[in-house]
């Protein structure tokens, strides 16, 4: 059984028309997408293709109009009952008047659970973060805050990871730190992730699996594996092999 499972799902909204009344619309689908356990896949496309949306049907967000979404053959909803889902945001969203290890510590007191301090210790190791245990949101880097982030989403060792442009809001420079900062940290547990960007050499950097979703309504076009092995690293990006597979995918990108 996959670890996650999209079959024949529909998304629909409604938009108001020029005479104020509302028409629906199909953005996304029909979907059919299977991934394996502890499998990184990457979904890219033009904006308004579905990306965020296909996150917010696996968070258990909202409903498909049609089809069925599974994870471990469970509503996403389930997910959340047993605080097996974790989500990073472009926006960081961490609490400003708690510090690195209060904020790790907040996944828990939502679960009513007991903050394990050698759990939030290791997170703080993980996320390369020691002696800053005690900084505030403030008091961090773009890429520090992220770190906490991410490291915050995986707290409860969660089933499925969903990071939604988690580095946009980054220069390019660190952008590409935090890429490498995120493989090691994903490599730790392997869960199974699923990563929205913009950035496609950040998709073939990260990703296991590439989704290259269509225009509206967004519908897979390409499904492609990512053949390089891990850990990646930055000479990686400079060979022939990874400049070929970035303009596959941008093309595939351009004529979406």
């Amino acid at each position: 059984m996959a670890a996650l499972a999209l079959r024949a799902v529909t998304q629909s909204f409604l938009r108001r028309t020029g005479a104020g009344r509302r028409q629906p619309f199909l953005a996304l689908g029909p979907l059919d997408v299977q991934v394996g356990d502890g499998e990184f896949v990457a979904l890219i496309g033009a904006s308004g293709s579905g990306k965020s949306t296909v996150l917010r049907l696996l968070a258990g967000l909202m409903e498909p109009t049609t089809g069925e979404v599974r994870i471990n053959g469970q509503p996403p909803r389930e997910l959340q009952v047993q605080h097996s889902l974790g989500i990073a945001f472009q926006e960081h969203a961490l609490l400003p008047w708690r510090t690195v290890a209060g904020n790790l510590r907040l996944p828990f007191e939502i679960a009513g659970l007991a903050a394990d301090p050698q759990r939030i210790a290791g997170l703080i190791a993980l996320a390369g973060l020691e002696g800053f245990e005690h900084a505030r949101p403030a008091e961090l880097s773009g890429g520090m805050r992220q770190r906490v982030a991410i490291a915050r989403a995986l707290a409860l060792r969660p089933k499925l990871l969903l990071l939604d442009e988690p580095f946009g809001a980054l220069d390019a420079v660190t952008r590409r730190r935090m890429n490498f900062e995120l493989e090691r940290i994903w490599l730790e547990g392997r869960p199974t992730t699923v990563l929205v960007t913009h950035g496609v050499d950040e998709a073939v950097l990260l990703a296991d699996r590439i989704l290259v979703l269509t225009q509206r309504p967004g519908r897979v076009r390409l499904d492609i594996r990512v053949p390089f092995a891990r850990p990646r690293t930055a000479a990686l990006m400079r060979t022939t092999e990874f400049h070929r597979l970035v303009d596959e995918l941008t093309a595939a990108l351009e004529s979406a």
